[in-house]
């Protein structure tokens, strides 16, 4: 049995479609489009790409999308004074901050901005305000790759309610708030961590597995349940051969392109859990682009319920 491809890429080209509908009646209605400004400190270049396709994407759905920069060494406090101004403009209904912040800023740091964000415009989903709405089930601004997934799982008729889920990681952009959209979604769901005693018994008990600590290849078929759903949350680096063969099977596209390009992207699933399960997200095209769609979803939720178009 070989896993069935969960293709994330297309449907969130499906997903962004949808939404310029609304973008263009929210322009119409309020003249103005909904307003997106993304902190981004420093220049990591992995930064650097995500940034540029969560803004590429919003700009082409008719959006207002603006970069914001700050340097390096800039200091906590022209962080916060930055998102003051992004939290007074009327013309910026949601603000993401790019993480991670620069270490020069301290320890803390991160939380401290998050929360300075304004919880309407919060399209990260990271203010504690939001956090506790969808605690509660009345979620209107949630975690952007979570609700990706969720999102995929529905759009590919993957039953949640009644079956098991288990969440490996339990991180506050990730693993948490993919616990409570399942939880909410009536899936029983247990969520494990690097303290969980057998790990890979505990995996393999799962309908629906989700991998989400950012170590590649960890989840090998030993963690599947047969036929189960597994859903590949990491991205992670190989950048040496040693690596790339330890994961990849000789002659795989995997090796092809660590060949041509001198490094490759693999998740935390290993490449042999295909052949376990039933159904299996790629690294890349899986839940990376469902979580840009869902940046853009965000903004525009936002934009209406600042507006009152949405109550």
């Amino acid at each position: 049995m070989i896993a069935r491809r969960l293709d994330g890429a297309a449907w969130a080209t499906l997903i962004r479609t949808e939404l310029v509908p609304r973008v263009a009646a929210f322009t119409a209605t309020q003249g103005r489009p909904p307003g997106l400004g993304v902190i981004l400190a420093g220049r990591r270049p992995e930064s650097e790409i995500y940034v540029r396709n969560k803004l590429k994407a919003v700009s082409e759905a008719g959006c207002r999308a603006d970069l914001v920069r700050i340097d390096e060494d800039a200091t906590l406090q022209e962080a916060l004074d930055t998102v003051a101004r992004l939290n007074a403009d009327d013309g910026i209904d949601g603000i993401l901050v790019q993480s991670p912040l620069p270490a020069a800023m301290g320890k803390g740091a991160e939380q401290r901005v998050f929360d300075a964000v304004d919880a309407a415009k919060d399209v990260d989903g990271f203010h504690p305000e939001n956090v506790g709405r969808l605690s509660q089930k009345r979620q209107t601004l949630v975690a952007c790759t979570p609700l990706g997934c969720i999102e995929l799982l529905e759009r590919e008729g993957i039953q949640i309610a009644g079956r098991h889920a288990v969440v490996i990681g339990r991180s506050d952009i990730v693993g948490k708030p993919m616990a409570m959209l399942l939880l909410n979604r009536d899936a029983t769901v247990t969520v494990c961590h690097s303290r969980t005693p057998n790990l890979a018994q505990m995996a393999a008990t799962a309908d629906i597995l989700i991998a989400a600590v950012g170590r590649p290849g960890l989840i090998t078929r030993d963690f599947v349940k047969p036929g189960a759903t597994v859903i590949d949350v990491g991205i992670n680096v190989l950048t040496t051969a040693e690596q790339v063969e330890h994961l990849c099977a000789e002659g795989s596209a995997k090796r092809r392109a660590f060949a041509e390009k001198g490094s490759v992207l693999i998740g935390d699933v290993h490449p042999n859990v295909a052949e376990v399960a039933g159904a299996l997200t790629p690294v890349p095209g899986g839940v990376g682009p469902l979580t840009i769609a869902m940046v853009l979803r965000n903004t525009i939720t936002a934009a209406e319920l600042r507006c009152g178009v949405l109550r």
